[in-house]
């Protein structure tokens, strides 16, 4: 277990560990500092097509990304791929500059602890009307609304990005094709139908580990890029 992410991203890249279970950016990192490629293994079922949604109130009038010019915006921590990193490339991308288009936008590092964490602390701080919009994970409104900690009546989502490939189990590229096979077959063979199997993908969010992909990162890493993170 490493309680520094930086530190087992040095590992793996220098050969000293041979799997590691990687968040999307830590992942763009090992990958862009390797000079063979290394393979995503596995990865939760969740993690295929995550998406980024910028939120509204429902009776707002912000119907497009373009009527967000003026309005204020609030993103989660930056440190969060999906409602940070990302949602700022993405708006970015989508025509507006958060610096010149916005009247204000913030971080969850800029603004007064609310005692939430997070999404939670974004869609919080747009239903009470202090920003007019904000960024949040898909999957964060759809787990919310599930377990009734959301009312979906009262936010809408009028922007969602296009899907992004986000954790995934990485190994080593010259990793033996047999131990390949037995570490995916390990983790594809968690069943949430058997007790032990439910325990696991509970602690994990999800519902299955899929066989990995070595696309959708590719939003990500320019997003890094542009913040110099990599």
């Amino acid at each position: 277990m490493y309680s520094d992410y930086d530190a087992m991203i040095d590992d793996f890249v220098d050969g000293k560990i041979d799997l590691a279970w990687n968040g999307p950016l830590g992942y763009v990192k090992i990958k862009r500092r390797l000079d063979e490629p290394c393979q995503v293994i596995a990865m939760r079922d969740v993690d295929v097509n995550f998406t980024t949604c910028f939120i509204t109130r429902s009776a707002s009038d912000i119907l497009t990304v373009e009527d967000l010019k003026g309005k204020n915006f609030a993103f989660a921590s930056r440190s969060s791929v999906e409602s940070g990193l990302l949602a700022y490339h993405f708006l970015k991308e989508t025509g507006i500059d958060p610096k010149t288009d916005l009247a204000s936008f913030t971080f969850s590092e800029d603004r007064q602890s609310t005692g939430l964490t997070g999404e939670k602390e974004v869609i919080d701080a747009v239903l009470k009307g202090e920003y007019d919009a904000g960024s949040v994970a898909q999957r964060t409104l759809r787990t919310m609304a599930e377990d009734g900690s959301l009312d979906q009546d009262t936010l809408r989502t009028f922007w969602t990005s296009p899907g992004y490939s986000h954790c995934c189990f990485t190994a080593q590229g010259d990793m033996n094709a047999d131990e390949y096979r037995i570490v995916e077959q390990a983790l594809l063979s968690v069943n949430y139908g058997d007790p032990l199997g439910k325990t696991i993908l509970d602690a994990e969010a999800c519902k299955s580990f899929v066989p990995g992909i070595d696309v959708g990162w590719e939003a990500l890493e320019k997003a890094a890029e542009e913040q110099g993170l990599i």
